[in-house]
């Protein structure tokens, strides 16, 4: 009899265990589907956005193949040896129930820093590492890329509010020879206490449900619901020499000096909202 699957380090997700842990009366998570490959955990949730899906569906695969982060890069990993989930959020639509008033677009930037304070929280408490967050949305450890964050607008239902596909790819089993790149690193790698992938997507979505009940608690207030305080707490920006590489092509060297309070990067000579962003030198 063969095995059900090849590397027995790396089982597969157990939908079971997720949707016990997720799908509760009155939570955010709606729907769990859990897949064995898939192009994109962020383009599926982001058609069954389109086809009128509840906020909450979680759609997570075992395999991505398509996978893409910030600037259209690819994300890759071998089967079964990272999470790739993606969340779908209506933060657009008001939820009597909760007593959620609509948050208005300009708010929307937020679930990106959001989405990164609930995942360094869940790999810093199971897999016990120095994890920090580079700006605006990757998770490092030890000065390496183990994770990173995707989030994109989709059309609303029936001429409404956009809905929100927050996507998150992170690095869990990866030996040296399976990184995708010479800057990354993976869980296993950095020494981690817990390379279990169903307890990893559980604390991090369940922390993501968290936060985002304070933000939308808060009217999408990212200072009066204490996203950006925990969020300067983690993030290894602050204080460091980068590189910054700006939309149209160009790039500067500058000094971060903080994070503002709508999550934009404080420079000591201007304030930038998007860019790419390398450590030449940390704090």
């Amino acid at each position: 009899m063969g095995l059900p699957y090849p590397d027995l380090e790396r089982p597969p997700l157990s939908a079971v265990a997720l949707r016990l842990a997720l799908l509760r009366p009155g939570g955010l998570y709606t729907a769990v589907d859990c897949r064995d490959t898939t192009g994109s955990t962020n383009a599926d949730v982001a058609a069954a956005a389109r086809s009128g899906a509840a906020e909450g569906l979680v759609v997570v695969a075992d395999e991505q193949t398509s996978g893409r982060g910030r600037l259209d890069r690819a994300w890759s990993s071998p089967p079964r040896a990272g999470i790739a989930a993606s969340v779908l959020l209506r933060p657009g639509e008001a939820v009597a129930a909760r007593g959620w008033a609509p948050v208005p677009l300009s708010g929307y930037g937020h679930l990106p820093l959001l989405a990164g304070v609930a995942l360094v929280a869940a790999v810093r408490r199971l897999a016990r590492v120095d994890a920090v967050l580079k700006w605006p949305n990757d998770l490092l450890i030890g000065g390496r890329k183990c994770a990173g964050i995707l989030a994109e607008t989709v059309p609303g239902r029936d001429g409404g509010p956009p809905a929100v596909v927050v996507g998150t790819g992170l690095n869990v089993s990866l030996r040296e020879t399976e990184l995708p790149r010479p800057d990354a690193t993976s869980l296993r790698l950095s020494g981690a206490s817990c390379v279990d992938r169903d307890q990893l997507l559980s604390a991090y979505l369940g922390d993501l449900a968290g936060w985002y009940a304070r933000w939308r608690d808060a009217g999408g207030d990212p200072v009066g619901s204490g996203l950006i305080e925990a969020y300067r707490f983690r993030c290894a920006t602050i204080g460091a020499r980068v590189q910054l590489s700006l939309p149209g092509g160009s790039q500067i060297v500058d000094d971060v000096t903080g994070v503002g309070d709508d999550g934009s990067l404080l420079l000591a000579g201007r304030v930038l909202t998007a860019g790419d962003v390398i450590h030449l030198r940390e704090n």
